[in-house]
């Protein structure tokens, strides 16, 4: 599956990517347009499974891609063995309507 572009540079979607699952993880949820929180979802899913293995290799790929040393901590403490028994589907996401500036469906996204 093909990753949308969000109008952006690919170094410029990376590090907003990577500054969303960051906040997304600090806060258990967020409030963003459909899309984003489409793909938000989708590296999310992937660094909670990273998360839940606990060899080096794995640590080493989410201290990478996190940009909060604390945020990441706390994922391979808490966020992850919330999900040991599970196999994906760690995040939902609710429309909420039209944003009132632009129109942007707005959503939220949060964890199960």
């Amino acid at each position: 599956m093909a990753m949308r572009k969000l109008g952006r540079t690919t170094a410029h979607r990376r590090a907003m990517l990577r500054g969303m699952v960051t906040h997304f993880l600090e806060n258990g949820r967020m409030e963003t347009t459909v899309t984003r929180a489409k793909e938000l979802r989708s590296v999310v899913e992937k660094v909670i499974t990273t998360g839940k293995k606990t060899d080096l290799h794995s640590k080493r790929q989410v201290y990478a891609f996190i940009t909060k040393e604390d945020v990441a901590k706390d994922l391979f403490d808490k966020i992850a063995p919330r999900y040991a028994d599970r196999k994906g589907g760690y995040t939902r996401i609710i429309r909420i309507g039209p944003r009132r500036g632009d129109a942007a469906e707005m959503a939220v996204i949060e964890l199960v």
